[in-house]
């Protein structure tokens, strides 16, 4: 068995069973409905056996009934009450307590987190940090730094798809961040099996046992770009997809081996084999994934013609040519998602690429029928109607632009982010085009009070204070 990390906090076994007494009463207090009383024995049972996941998980659920049945957060006198910290397990108990009573503060589950890794506590750790990625996901305005982290504990404790996971989360929020795209690919190379067993409900110790015999699994899980791994899961992939070609299963582990080498010639071998079960089935799932293979290739070919032409930003030819390929892509695209969304037709997330396309491509009249469809989407209808009052604008419809983003914006609780952001822009300059410079001025003013930079909205603001100031002046 490989060393447990340093620092590693084990429990004897004694109080394990001396916890357990507290656990047990604490269970029987909550099925009476007495939460408050039940999270008073499940902290004192903490006390003695703190890396229970098990007695973690149970006090969460009783917090979480609390909250559902009216409970209220602890008042800021109570809060005060709580003694200072002398100790890392004290810190971890101290930010659980507060978690149990606001058990959706996602500030609590990090000092959580923090402390039972100073503390040694390195299953509340895993723990802990499952329920903060999925709270912090489910946000309105998740906090990437508490995605960074998590990261950074996951890293110090070799938990490398925890640490991956983590880090993509942080991704997702800059995407234009290459720094972290590197770091998801060198956290990647060094995977370890010893996260299988907390998927699977073990324990630390469980985790990281028996990694040698693991090494074959772990090379066809982890997303790494390691040739001579990859070549051998394309040949053992090819291998058992020709000993069984009718296995959808075996198709779909020979296509995850294919792509995973971002080389075109295996993507289009990829391509092959799902159209011949298209060709054969009739499944749209195999042409969607043609469909996406197609995307990703468009995607990439992107980047680098832009990367070329940041290296020579002179270059007219290179201006032209990229134009044109970012036309055939936009095209090309559209054409991909109103197939995906033929066929999935309630999914409206295929619409709203479509209506993005069709506006990118100055086709603004048909975006605004398709963008209206997919902003009925919950989850897509801020980016829907942005996209659906520039369309409104695009086609001289200023009137329903102003009305359309303003309705967004009063249904969008989140100020300063990167989507209220776009939506001050956007109803700022569809009120300029109605005529209503103070209205727009408004607007404009806080997106300068949240973003010096924007844009170019300070030019706005001067040229619309001048052109008023102006008027102001010819009138006396």
């Amino acid at each position: 068995m490989a060393e447990l990390p340093q620092g590693y906090q084990a429990i004897p076994d004694e109080d394990r069973k001396k916890a357990k007494v507290f656990f047990d009463r604490a269970a029987t207090v909550a099925g009476t409905g007495n939460y408050d009383y039940a999270i008073e024995l499940y902290l004192q049972g903490l006390a003695i056996d703190p890396d229970s996941k098990e007695a973690h998980q149970a006090l969460r659920e009783v917090s979480i009934k609390r909250k559902a049945s009216g409970g209220k957060d602890l008042s800021m006198l109570a809060k005060l009450r709580i003694p200072r910290a002398k100790n890392d397990l004290d810190a971890m108990l101290r930010a659980e307590r507060l978690l149990s009573y606001d058990p959706g503060n996602t500030d609590h589950m990090m000092d959580m987190m923090k402390a039972a890794h100073r503390a040694g506590f390195y299953d509340t750790v895993v723990w802990i940090g499952a329920v903060l990625l999925k709270a912090n996901s489910d946000s309105k305005k998740p906090d990437v730094n508490k995605y960074l982290s998590a990261r950074d504990i996951y890293v110090d404790l070799k938990l490398w798809r925890q640490a991956v996971d983590a880090c993509t989360l942080a991704a997702n929020l800059r995407p234009d961040d290459m720094e972290l795209q590197r770091i998801i690919r060198d956290l990647g190379a060094n995977l370890t099996m010893q996260t299988g067993n907390y998927a699977e409900g073990g324990s630390f110790r469980d985790s990281i046992r028996d990694m040698d015999t693991q090494k074959k699994l772990l090379e066809q899980d982890m997303d790494i770009r390691d040739e001579d791994v990859i070549t051998r899961q394309i040949r053992d992939a090819e291998a058992e997809y020709q000993a069984d070609p009718n296995e959808p299963g075996k198709l779909s582990k020979l296509v995850d081996a294919l792509l995973k080498s971002e080389k075109i010639e295996n993507e289009n071998r990829a391509i092959e084999l799902l159209q011949e079960w298209y060709d054969r089935t009739k499944q749209f799932r195999f042409r969607l994934t043609i469909g996406k293979i197609t995307l990703a290739q468009l995607r990439r070919q992107d980047r680098a013609e832009r990367a070329r032409l940041r290296e020579n930003p002179n270059d007219e030819n290179l201006k032209k040519q990229y134009l044109e390929f970012r036309r055939q892509k936009l095209e090309t695209e559209l054409n991909e998602y109103q197939l995906f969304a033929e066929n999935y037709p309630t999914d409206m997330s295929y619409k709203h690429e479509m209506g993005v396309r069709l506006f990118e491509l100055d086709r603004p009249d048909e975006a605004i029928a398709v963008l209206q469809q997919s902003r009925s989407d919950p989850k897509l209808r801020v980016e829907s109607s942005t996209y659906l009052g520039r369309a409104f604008l695009a086609t001289g419809f200023v009137d329903e632009a102003v009305d359309t983003l303003k309705q967004t914006l009063e249904e969008y609780e989140v100020r300063g982010d990167a989507k209220s952001k776009e939506l001050f822009y956007w109803y700022g300059i569809a009120l300029e085009k109605k005529g209503d410079i103070n209205a727009a001025l408004k607007a404009y003013s806080q997106l300068v009070q949240w973003d010096f930079n924007y844009r170019d909205v300070q030019v706005r603001i001067k040229k619309l204070r001048g052109a008023q100031q102006a008027s102001s002046a010819e009138a006396q």
